[in-house]
């Protein structure tokens, strides 16, 4: 799938997410095609969303951020047969992915052939990117063959 169907099927050509003070570094690093997690170095813990304070221990000043390959598996899908925004594209393939460091990410699942029924749970995915139109990107997922 080409970058222009991605954008097509993103929130390229309409809704921009907003950045604020806390994930403003998670946005920049989508600039560069780099996935951000949190690392909390009081306890070791990886979170995802960004957060003000870690989820597991509460400490506050001793989060920082770690680059992530994106690589996990699908924990869950449903296929979005409804369009939520005319710009976009059904039917589409939404998934909770568990990175391999833990965190669990709500994303699309996008394929070659803008198929969705090559998704099943438990499938490994890797990550790929959807560009917005402000030069941030949106994380998405391909699944991948087990060898």
């Amino acid at each position: 799938m080409s970058h222009a169907s991605l954008t097509q099927r993103g929130a390229a050509d309409g809704y921009l997410p907003p950045q604020d003070e806390l994930t403003a570094p998670w946005w920049d690093a989508t600039r560069e095609r780099r996935l951000l997690l949190q690392h909390c170095g009081a306890c070791g813990s990886v979170q995802h969303h960004p957060r003000y304070v870690c989820v597991s221990c509460g400490a506050a000043e001793a989060l920082g951020w770690a680059e992530s390959p994106g690589a996990g598996h699908v924990d869950t899908f449903t296929v979005v047969h409804r369009a939520p925004r005319p710009d976009l594209v059904v039917p589409y393939v939404i998934a909770r992915i568990r990175l391999e460091e833990g965190p669990v990410l709500l994303s699309r699942v996008v394929a070659e052939d803008d198929a969705v029924s090559v998704v099943s749970i438990g499938d490994p995915v890797a990550l790929d990117w959807s560009p917005l139109a402000d030069g941030r990107a949106l994380p998405v997922f391909r699944t991948v063959e087990v060898s």
